[in-house]
């Protein structure tokens, strides 16, 4: 393989950066010619695809479906393929991606090394859940895993990358009616409404966007959608949309947000309403902006996502209440109800909430996610390790009880630590506790 060097990187926050040598193969046979992190798109928010100072092999041009078997929807990818694309050639044929994270730039490789979640978790679980079969690239050889090797597997799924180079996988789709999506909206007044709706939802998909500016009685107002694939015909995607420069530190501030939430609250009537939309677009509603990372400025942006048991909604609105009060988040915040689904030692998934806010990379932001980190931590929640740019070791061995088993795993597979990366190393994952 040919080595770009000092190629600078970034997580999709932006708020972290590095400088590695990368390269770029093209066939897979080139992947047993070194060992070294293996990224995709970069779209996990932190540090967990950056490897400083370092190598990391670009997965993006092994992208190729080498078999799908139509009568049981089982496919088989090279993990450079992005979701989006995936679902773009499957929708048609009546099978889509099981589960599918809020952006069809990520890749399988990314989906499996982070064991994603998506709007039906409720129901499908986790991406993991629904592999079958990997191949893995070690120092000393080239395996292929599937669930009933129960160590390496449940190490590999959620693992980050650290058990070897995931090259292949196979996995089950799911059945679609076509490659479009009924969505029905309505909106949530206030927070134990906006439980209530996610608690008594019978959707296959189900999402809900809050307002994380609303404060008193309107405190968690927001709009819940719930969708279901649908035969018919496919409405004109909307154009698509590009941030061509960084944008200034007012763009996101206070009074901005706090209107541009008002607005987008109110556009959805108070008796709700039904909407058709392009498979795309009802999954993957930022992908039409490319690269909206940019309206956080030139410092980028951080991302506290959390998931809390059933009985710790409670804790969770103390959360959204301190971060109303901070002033400090954006128009990006998504709450769900997760079900039990987990594939791997390390995935985040549990049976309860989950919130997910961004905030512009400043001061301020950083103490209140080190507040709400704390909060998690004392609800017996879990942090999402795609999006987390700020917690310690600590926290995170307190919140994944098979910690241990992990890396135990991980350090047979890899035992010269040769696919550590700066997450791993700042949260001093790969050391036995």
């Amino acid at each position: 393989m040919r080595w770009n060097t000092d190629r600078p990187t970034t997580g999709w926050g932006r708020a972290l950066r590095a400088t590695s040598d990368v390269a770029r193969p093209e066939r897979a046979a080139q992947l047993d010619q070194a060992l070294a992190p293996a990224v995709g798109n970069r779209r996990s928010y932190g540090d967990a695809a950056l490897n400083d100072d370092g190598r990391v092999i670009d997965m993006t041009r092994l992208d190729r479906i080498l078999s799908f078997d139509r009568a049981t929807g089982e496919v088989e990818v090279e993990v450079g393929l992005t979701i989006g694309d995936l679902a773009r050639v499957m929708a048609p044929q009546g099978w889509l991606p099981p589960v599918m994270p809020g952006t069809g730039f990520a890749t399988i490789g990314g989906c499996i090394a982070m064991d994603v979640h998506g709007k039906n978790h409720h129901g499908a679980g986790s991406f993991g859940q629904h592999v079958t079969e990997i191949t893995l690239i070690q120092a000393s050889d080239r395996r292929r895993i599937t669930p009933a090797d129960t160590g390496i597997f449940a190490a590999t799924v959620g693992g980050l990358g650290q058990t070897g180079i995931i090259s292949r996988a196979r996995l089950r789709l799911m059945p679609a009616k076509a490659n479009i999506v009924t969505v029905t909206e309505r909106r949530a007044t206030g927070w134990d409404e906006h439980i209530a709706l996610l608690d008594a939802s019978q959707a296959t998909y189900c999402v809900g966007w809050i307002d994380a500016t609303a404060t008193g009685h309107s405190l968690g107002r927001g709009i819940l959608e719930e969708a279901e694939t649908a035969a018919g015909l496919v409405p004109a995607p909307k154009a698509s949309k590009k941030v061509p420069f960084d944008a200034p530190n007012f763009a996101l501030s206070a009074p901005i947000v706090r209107a541009f939430n008002a607005l987008y609250y109110r556009r959805v009537p108070e008796a709700g309403r039904t909407v058709v939309k392009p498979i795309q677009e009802f999954f993957f509603p930022l992908d039409r902006i490319h690269d909206w990372n940019r309206l956080y400025g030139k410092r980028g942006f951080h991302q506290f996502q959390c998931v809390v048991p059933v009985d710790q909604k409670d804790a969770l609105r103390e959360m959204l209440e301190a971060i109303t009060r901070s002033g400090l988040a954006s128009p990006l915040a998504v709450l769900k109800r997760m079900g039990p689904g987990r594939a791997g030692y390390m995935s985040f998934p549990m049976e309860g909430y989950t919130l997910a806010v961004d905030f512009p990379n400043r001061h301020a932001a950083v103490k209140l996610i080190e507040r709400l980190e704390q909060m998690t931590v004392a609800a017996k929640g879990r942090l999402y390790l795609a999006k987390d740019s700020l917690a310690t070791g600590d926290q995170i061995k307190a919140m994944y009880p098979d910690h241990a088993l992990w890396a135990d795993e991980a350090a047979k597979a890899d035992p010269t630590g040769a696919l550590q990366t700066d997450l791993t190393r700042r949260l001093d994952l790969r050391d036995m506790p």
